[in-house]
């Protein structure tokens, strides 16, 4: 039983024969007995009987044609209700960010809606390894993610990709370093040194097993630590070296640690906004979407290549 086929059902019974039905509904003749013939099939009672060479309902078929029209009603319901969630523009908008997107982000992202009058965003933190960002677009309408140039892109059949920022990660030094006075720095420079660095599958990982691969010598990681303002502080003490975004959590830099831009490996990561594509018909979300866009563009300008601790 089929939405369609009650519909037809209860045209029979309002305009009172086939050939009526059908051009009213702008198929054939033969189109609406095939339906009802179908609808039938599923019944056990006749919905439908001959009065000469005139279809009509029985007793049966007027309470199920009555029943399809609150159907029909019902579901027109649900579409305008659909209609008014996708077109309002100050519905709340649920938004998942990594710890140090969120922690430059989520605050300058609140302000500048606020200042716009835009919807409410409801902010989450979700520390996930890069391939499994995408499926946090089953939870939140916008999910805040990285990865590096040279892992798998995201998968955009399922879902939409919005660039945001190619950032790059520095090398954190303590400031009387051997190396603090350099412009940059190359793996070859970073031979025999201690790092703090993030678990297995997160960016700087990744950079400190491409500096491994072109050095040519194993790095010595002392500390396993996702979160950049603790790791600012644990190279602050002397003892490690790390890798930090540059964008997103430069400004957790204090005066005791110079970052310095890494050459000889690729050093950058995506950052992208990704949704599912029902979640961008919403225009609330396309609003939130591009005050993200605008905010982190800021960062970006704001977030420049640091020598020295001074912006250059």
């Amino acid at each position: 039983m089929e939405v369609h086929q009650l519909q037809i059902l209860r045209e029979l019974g309002d305009l009172g024969s086939v050939r009526a039905v059908a051009e009213a509904m702008f198929v054939t003749p033969s189109a609406v007995s095939q339906q009802l013939a179908l609808l039938q099939r599923g019944v056990d009672v006749p919905l439908t009987r001959k009065e000469g060479r005139t279809l009509v309902l029985t007793e049966a078929g007027r309470i199920l044609a009555d029943a399809g029209a609150a159907v029909v009603a019902s579901l027109a319901d649900a579409r305008a209700a659909i209609g008014n969630y996708q077109n309002d523009a100050d519905a709340p908008v649920t938004l998942a960010g990594f710890h140090s997107v969120g922690q430059s982000l989520f605050a300058p992202l609140l302000a500048r809606l606020k200042a716009s009058g835009g919807p409410q965003p409801l902010f989450s933190d979700e520390d996930v390894a890069q391939h499994d960002f995408p499926a946090l677009t089953s939870r939140y309408d916008l999910v805040l993610a990285h990865r590096m140039d040279h892992t798998p892109a995201w998968p955009e059949n399922q879902v939409t990709v919005m660039a945001l920022a190619h950032e790059p990660l520095d090398v954190a030094v303590p400031v009387g370093h051997r190396l603090a006075g350099h412009r940059a720095v190359n793996p070859e420079d970073l031979r025999g040194e201690r790092w703090a660095v993030s678990r297995e599958g997160y960016s700087p990982a990744d950079i400190l097993g491409a500096i491994s691969a072109v050095s040519g010598s194993a790095p010595e990681i002392v500390h396993r630590i996702n979160d950049y303002a603790t790791v600012a502080e644990l190279v602050g003490t002397g003892n490690v070296l790390g890798i930090i975004p540059r964008y997103t959590a430069g400004s957790l830099v204090g005066t005791g640690v110079v970052l310095l831009p890494l050459e000889g490996v690729a050093n950058r990561r995506r950052i992208d906004l990704l949704a599912r594509p029902e979640s961008m018909r919403r225009v609330s979300v396309q609003r939130v979407a591009a005050a993200l866009r605008e905010t982190m563009a800021e960062r970006a300008a704001d977030e420049g290549p640091r020598h020295n601790n001074q912006s250059s």
